[in-house]
């Protein structure tokens, strides 16, 4: 028999980092519409439907179901996907799914956000009488208020309303179950994982309070505060939430920085910064991000592989001065002398003979540089 699984949608290359995507109550994974197909530049993006929401099967949990059941649901996506570790960034409840895998299962997580959440949403009393409510009268009462609820005034994703008003009640109310047994304040200094927080500053469903009381606790957590951002920031400020995410999940141009000292050396990446003025930071900026920090980190090809590539490419087009930098960096990444003159060779049949003769004539000097 088949297993079931939250209804899901998969965004970006398959080679990429995973990063997983967490809806609040009433909500689908549309919440994330205006976010996930930005991070899935970077990202291989799994957003998922909560039980009973979108369309994930609401008899994945029952009443009584705790944060624990929707995170072991969402461990069991993973595992389908085969995601053995991923990124996390969830809203409210989804948030409060990401705290919990990130106590219980941080091999698992390798950086986590926690978006217009808690680690507590104030006791089981009002959510037992949420639950009721749902389960005796449907939920087209609660989408009514959906907007106070979720967006400041005049601001409103009619998608997002109508996706509360089609979810199930069932569903629905046992995922106020979970929200009202859910408090991890106690034990929120064992989290390890890297962690963001995003609050909003007109939030009245987890005021920033709430948040900043998870990043005084968790060791290193960082905060940002959105002003104008109500309970769902990603509908209603999707370009502030899509930058603390970059920074957050990618390192942004500090890793970039990392694989170019390791491929190019500390000593040319040196020279390079040296020169900056400027008039060129934003373009060396967008080197560290976009040329080392996305392509060369892409693990679908080996660093020995992309040397290969880079240097034909260099031929072909005549860049002779990169080409001797990349020279060397071809030697940093594993390749002898012997392979570096197989693929110049190559050149010489598809990039033809004087494209090789200079580009043999520039690897030479690099080669005696390094031998010297």
């Amino acid at each position: 028999m088949t297993e079931k699984l939250l209804n899901h949608r998969a965004e970006g290359p398959t080679s990429a980092p995973a990063l997983l995507l967490g809806p609040s109550l009433g909500t689908s994974y549309t919440l994330w519409d205006k976010v996930a197909p930005e991070l899935s530049i970077t990202h291989r993006v799994i957003r998922y439907d909560l039980p009973g929401h979108g369309g994930s099967p609401a008899d994945l949990i029952g009443p009584g179901a705790t944060v624990g059941d929707l995170a072991a649901l969402v461990l069991a996506l993973a595992d389908s996907l085969g995601l053995e570790r991923f990124a996390y960034a969830g809203v409210s409840l989804g948030g409060a799914v990401g705290l919990h895998l990130a106590l219980h299962h941080p091999e698992r997580v390798s950086r986590l956000a926690v978006i217009c959440s808690s680690a507590h949403f104030n006791g089981s009393k009002p959510w037992e009488e949420r639950a009721a409510q749902v389960r005796s009268e449907g939920l087209e009462k609660l989408a009514e208020g959906a907007d106070a609820r979720w967006f400041t005034p005049g601001f409103t994703v009619p998608e997002l309303i109508a996706d509360h008003r089609r979810a199930d009640p069932g569903g629905y109310a046992a995922c106020c179950d979970a929200l009202g047994a859910f408090d991890l304040r106690e034990r929120l200094a064992e989290i390890s994982v890297p962690t963001l927080l995003i609050a909003g500053r007109q939030d009245p469903a987890t005021p920033p309070a709430h948040l900043r009381e998870i990043a005084d606790a968790v060791p290193g957590a960082t905060l940002v505060e959105l002003p104008g951002a109500s309970h769902l920031a990603p509908a209603q400020c999707p370009e502030a939430v899509l930058t603390a995410l970059r920074a957050h999940l990618d390192g942004g141009a500090r890793r970039g920085m990392e694989v170019r000292r390791q491929v190019l050396g500390d000593a040319h990446v040196d020279r390079a910064q040296a020169r900056q003025s400027p008039f060129t930071a934003r373009y060396q900026d967008f080197i560290s991000r976009y040329a080392w920090g996305e392509i060369w980190t892409d693990p679908t090809l080996s660093r020995r592989e992309r040397s290969m590539i880079t240097l034909t490419a260099l031929v072909a087009h005549g860049h002779y001065d990169e080409l001797a930098m990349h020279v060397r960096a071809a030697l940093r990444n594993g390749l002898t002398r012997d392979e570096i003159g197989a693929v110049l060779l190559q050149t010489a049949v598809y990039c033809g003979v004087p494209a090789a003769n200079s580009a043999f004539a520039a690897a030479q000097r690099v080669l005696e540089d390094e031998e010297g």
